[in-house]
């Protein structure tokens, strides 16, 4: 089993119940798992000579790896289309959704190796994919081989549209599927690449798209099927009041009812925003345990609204961070998401009634970091596994300078709270399953160079195909 000794950390924000935070301290990672934290003091020469790495950590604050959970990584391929620069959610999905049609395998693996390299030099270990469109033989496989070859923690999601225009739903009929086959294609996935071991690399959920582009057939059938096999289910739901007035006018009700009369809600069930969710489907969400993925570059960028973040929280709805798609970000850069998240809810704060209490400190960099590690863990099923530095947990850790520009003059008073306030730098170090993909700031698992130049080769042949 390989071995690797992270060395006298400037500083280890372990984000455990205690909120712990060492200095000068040690971490002994052996086969993925972490196993020992050395504190301050203790002798560890004997143990740097024998172990397989040292990694110097003098000048690093240690996190545990971020966990983002929503995106739609093929989105990579369109970001800063100008015809949809200023649009909001319905606009700018019938604006993409032409070109998406034109969407191959290869496309689909380039993005997501893409999305993931960028993830993962923003420090995060773990993340969600929401892939809903399958022209010309897209298959879902093709992410998960991409998220291997990246050595990226992976929560696949098999998303679907069944409802199409002619039918009232808001994707052209060309993009839908039959909802017998999605079904299908859901459960040979699952049974094909879902592994439920104690420090799996690769999980399976199920995903329909949204209330404006799937049935309540299909929202039922698919919860019985995820339930079958033990895997968690995602969805949108009250993104912004577009989506809530097609909810309202379709089907009679608020998201929030919506989602409780299909069996959406649950410890196992997290929707994606939650912007325009009403008091009663707070409520509800913290009653039933049902997460949240917030997302606030998006929601910022399309203009959906403001999650009253610290409301939520209070009330114990689970909630963890999400890039959301690279179209609608227009980045993936979660420990940036992480910063937003903290001054949206300030901000936010400030938006409401005169005489509110708290103000700034509504969230404050420790929360939002908690957000973004122990949030996400939970909100993905893995807060036994992930979110944390403890003995035992998986070896998912990210590693940040504080010797660099933008952390001048803020580590020296407060490493952790700089890398939350200071301008998001890219990590130094990302360490998956005790494997370092991220080294000096540079991806170890694939050559970025030829990378980069083909998908901007697809991302034009993408967009020519529609003019």
């Amino acid at each position: 089993m390989t071995t690797l000794l992270i060395h006298r950390a400037r500083c280890i924000a372990t984000q455990d119940d205690a909120h712990t935070e060492l200095k000068d301290a040690s971490l002994l990672i052996r086969g993925g798992r972490i196993e020992r934290i050395i504190p301050a003091g203790e002798a560890t020469d004997m143990l740097a000579a024998e172990v397989d790495e040292v990694i110097d950590a003098r000048c690093h604050v240690v996190v545990p790896g971020l966990v983002n959970t929503h995106h739609h990584m093929f989105q990579s391929l369109t970001r800063a289309i100008p015809a949809v620069q200023n649009a909001e959610l319905f606009s700018w999905l019938k604006g993409l959704y032409p070109i998406w049609a034109g969407l191959t395998p290869e496309m689909v693996r380039v993005s997501t190796q893409v999305a993931m390299a960028e993830l993962l030099l923003s420090g995060c270990t773990t993340s969600s994919d929401h892939l809903y469109i399958y022209p010309n033989g897209v298959r879902l496989d093709d992410s998960i081989e991409a998220a291997r070859s990246m050595g990226m923690r992976f929560t696949a999601t098999r998303g679907s549209m069944s409802v199409g225009e002619s039918q009232g739903g808001l994707p052209p009929d060309s993009l839908v599927e039959t909802e017998p086959a999605i079904l299908r294609e859901t459960q040979r996935l699952i049974e094909t690449w879902h592994d439920a071991r104690f420090g799996a690399m690769t999980h399976v959920a199920v995903a329909p798209c949204s209330p404006f582009s799937v049935s309540q057939d299909l929202m039922r059938e698919a919860a019985k099927l995820a339930r079958s096999y033990g895997v968690r289910l995602h969805t949108h739901l009250a993104e912004n009041d577009h989506d809530v007035a097609y909810t309202k006018e379709k089907f009679n009700c608020t998201p929030a009812q919506y989602a409780q009369d299909l069996g959406w809600v649950g410890e196992d069930v997290w929707h994606a925003h939650c912007v325009k969710l009403d008091d009663e489907g707070a409520y509800l969400f913290a009653k039933t345990r049902t997460g949240i993925a917030h997302c606030p570059c998006s929601n910022m960028r399309l203009a959906s609204g403001i999650l009253p973040l610290r409301k939520m929280l209070d009330a114990g709805v689970p909630i963890g961070l999400g890039v959301d798609g690279s179209a609608s970000n227009d980045a993936a850069h979660l420990l940036n998401e992480a910063r937003q998240a903290m001054l949206l809810a300030r901000v936010g704060k400030a938006l409401e009634p005169f005489g509110c209490d708290r103000g700034p400190a509504d969230m404050t960099p420790r929360d939002a970091l908690r957000l973004a590690t122990r949030g996400g863990a939970q909100v993905l099923g893995r807060a036994q596994e992930l979110g944390q530095i403890k003995e035992g947990y998986c070896a998912d850790v990210a590693m940040f300078r504080t010797d660099t520009l933008s952390m001048a003059g803020g580590a020296v008073h407060d490493p952790v709270g700089a890398l939350l306030l200071c301008a998001s730098d890219n990590a130094d170090y990302t360490i998956v399953n005790g494997r370092v993909v991220v080294r000096q700031g540079k991806i170890t698992t694939v050559d970025m160079g030829p990378l980069i130049e083909r998908h901007n080769q697809l991302a034009l042949q993408l967009t020519l195909s529609v003019n």
